[in-house]
């Protein structure tokens, strides 16, 4: 005998209601893209609306969909018929991801007094220390730990983390909200995938912090346990901007042993006093070369990332700690070159394992003190 229609009925909703929107991760039911479905023998259909004609990850959900609601008993076949959401249906949607208002101007969430998102802006203080290679492998490692991870790619005119991360999709747009693409667990934007191509960007200041604001408040990035932005080296407009917009944010700096980068890393950390940011650490990058025979080959000399850290302690009247040292490995150059981290493509390798240690101390989430009762005893003063 066969099950009534609506245990069918309900079983064909609870399959769909598992199944994720690829971009935006929550239920396709939750979203309102499942317009209804109709149950025909041992075959269902599906009439499904997709917030863009051309969504680029339409095959993604045909795969999920029929594996989801194929699971139920009695059920074998499945047909998907695709429409579209009005604008009203979009804006609806939008409106839902944003918390159910509607603004004109949307706001940075990670900026919020309640944001419980640890955002960590890698800086250098010259091109060429790996600073992205850092992020990108920092960011990879964090989401192996099941944390939910985005990137802004805020080197706007060295942009380099979509290669790094093997991002080759580009961004939906749902009204004036971006969906960001995502690859190994890892959320990303970057200018890289508005352009043509290689195409320069050649922009002024105020159009690097349009750029950058855009990329904070008009993505959609869902709730995030940790942001991280790989800034332009230097001290310029960008890292100026960024305290602007996210003053909660915490330098991370990246520099190699050599005593000249170590001194122009200086400069970059030493902006976090000037901008009343806290500095979480220095990240020495390059550290050295392992030879066959065991030995070490320092190759841009020896001890730059604790001078910076010692340093930037002194500047700052707080611990900055040197948080690693990552071997000279041609493994990650390799990894970022072919789109999957050396932490994720050869994780036991030196290099991957020193980084792994230093996501190992950012994961480490530090409560605000700001608004909570410290619990001291105020003695008042007579006469």
């Amino acid at each position: 005998m066969s099950a009534p229609a609506s245990t069918i009925e309900d079983a064909i909703q609870a399959a769909l209601a598992t199944v994720d929107d690829p971009e935006i991760r929550k239920p396709i039911t939750e979203l309102g893209m499942v317009k209804g479905f109709t149950v025909a023998g041992s075959g269902v259909k599906v009439e499904l609306l997709l917030t863009v004609a051309g969504c680029p990850l339409r095959d993604k959900l045909t795969t999920d969909i029929t594996a989801a609601v194929t699971k139920v008993p009695g059920i074998t076949t499945v047909e998907i018929d695709f429409g579209v959401m009005t604008e009203e249906q979009r804006k609806a949607l939008q409106a839902s991801l944003r918390g159910g208002g509607e603004s004109a101007e949307p706001v940075i969430p990670f900026a919020q007094p309640g944001s419980k998102t640890r955002v960590y802006a890698v800086a250098s203080g010259k091109g060429g220390v790996g600073k992205s290679s850092v992020t990108v492998n920092l960011a990879a490692a964090l989401a192996k730990r099941g944390l939910s991870v985005g990137v802004v790619d805020a080197d706007i005119y060295g942009h380099s983390v979509p290669r790094m991360l093997g991002v080759d999709g580009r961004p939906t747009r749902v009204e004036d909200m971006i969906m960001p693409p995502q690859s190994h667990g890892v959320k990303v934007i970057s200018i890289g995938m508005f352009t043509a191509g290689n195409a320069a960007v050649v922009w002024r200041g105020p159009m690097l912090h349009r750029a950058l604001q855009q990329f904070l408040a008009d993505v959609f990035w869902g709730d995030l346990d940790v942001l991280l932005l790989d800034l332009p080296p230097g001290t310029g407009d960008v890292a100026i901007s960024l305290a602007q917009l996210l003053p909660n944010a915490e330098i991370l700096v990246v520099t190699t042993p050599q005593m000249a980068a170590a001194e122009v890393a200086e400069r970059a950390g030493a902006i976090a006093m000037q901008t009343h940011q806290r500095l979480v650490g220095v990240v020495e990058n390059m550290s050295w070369l392992e030879l066959p025979d065991g030995s070490r080959m320092e190759v841009f000399g020896a001890g730059g990332g604790q001078t910076v850290a010692d340093s930037l302690t002194k500047t700052m009247g707080a611990a900055v700690p040197l948080l690693g040292q990552i071997p000279l490995d041609t493994r990650v150059r390799e990894a970022g070159d072919a789109g999957t981290p050396v932490v994720l493509a050869d994780p036991e390798t030196p290099a991957a394992k020193a980084l792994d240690a230093i996501a190992d101390r950012l994961a480490i989430r530090r409560e605000s003190l700001v608004g909570k009762p410290l619990g001291l005893l105020v003695n008042a003063r007579k006469g």
